[in-house]
């Protein structure tokens, strides 16, 4: 290879990871809850303008459930676990609707608004099992993971289109092999695992939040129990998936339990069972 060919192969790359390095040295850093500092790829006002258009493209797009035993528990549960975020959520515009759908899911947007489909509810069963998912979701939130994970995507998108620039004297068929190996290895090499990192984030500081305000963190491992069955024979391996597996998150809950209950038990409070 000429010196030439060779500054058509290195130049877009080493442009696209300059173009990084300014992503990197210029975008907000934050510490969550959890202690671990991460860039942001949206400032906090951005996060919540998208937030509230998102959620109300999802009540203008679904059916809200205003009133009724089941909407009244959902509303207790998202405002008692509010409480429970502390300085991490404190300048959180909460909201929170029931939806209903047979979809067994529940998110929180970002900024606090919150949707629960009462396809989880059978799922859920009690007020802290709902906490359990609740939490879980909130403390994506309030860790900011959704703006983390853009920055991580806008990154790894520079990165590849350096690389694809410096293809461009090679074939079709020989680009797409490339690029569709350099992609894989990007999407199951890092923003996966990087996903799984949150989730198993989300759990330990939900299963926080729902300690402090007052439910039972042991309900947690029966909750991602049912949630295992209810999801029988759906789940890709673990590897394959920007969530653990089942077994690993309730292991990890296991571990993170006895700090829990002693947060628990320190918060005097007890989760009423559903009427």
């Amino acid at each position: 290879m000429n010196r030439r060919s060779l500054l058509f192969r290195v130049l877009p790359i080493g442009i696209a990871l300059l173009v990084v390095a300014f992503q990197f040295f210029s975008a907000e850093k934050f510490t969550n809850e959890a202690g671990r500092t991460a860039h942001m790829g949206l400032n906090p006002e951005q996060e919540q303008q998208l937030g509230l258009q998102s959620y109300r493209q999802v009540l203008q797009q679904e059916r809200p459930i205003e009133s009724g035993p089941e909407a009244e528990m959902v509303r207790t549960v998202a405002d008692r676990l509010a409480r429970a975020t502390g300085e991490a959520g404190k300048n959180f515009q909460w909201a929170v609707t029931l939806v209903r759908s047979p979809q067994v899911n529940a998110f929180c947007l970002p900024g606090g608004k919150i949707v629960v489909y009462t396809g989880i509810l059978p799922v859920a069963k009690t007020p802290a099992g709902l906490a359990t998912v609740m939490g879980h979701e909130m403390a994506h939130a309030t860790a900011r993971h959704g703006s983390e994970r853009l920055f991580k995507q806008k990154a790894t998108q520079t990165v590849m289109t350096g690389v694809q620039f410096s293809l461009g004297d090679m074939s079709y068929e020989q680009q797409r092999m490339i690029m569709g190996a350099i992609g894989a290895g990007a999407q199951y090499g890092i923003l996966m695992p990087f996903g799984r990192d949150h989730e198993s984030e989300a759990d330990a500081l939900g299963l926080t939040y729902m300690a402090r305000a007052g439910y039972d963190p042991r309900e947690a491992v029966g909750f991602w129990e049912r949630m295992g069955q209810a999801s029988e024979g759906k789940s890709q391996p673990e590897f394959l998936s920007t969530h653990p597996s089942h077994g690993t998150r309730i292991q990890q809950l296991k571990e993170l339990m006895p700090k829990a209950i002693e947060i628990y038990e320190r918060s005097g409070g007890a989760a009423q069972p559903v009427r």
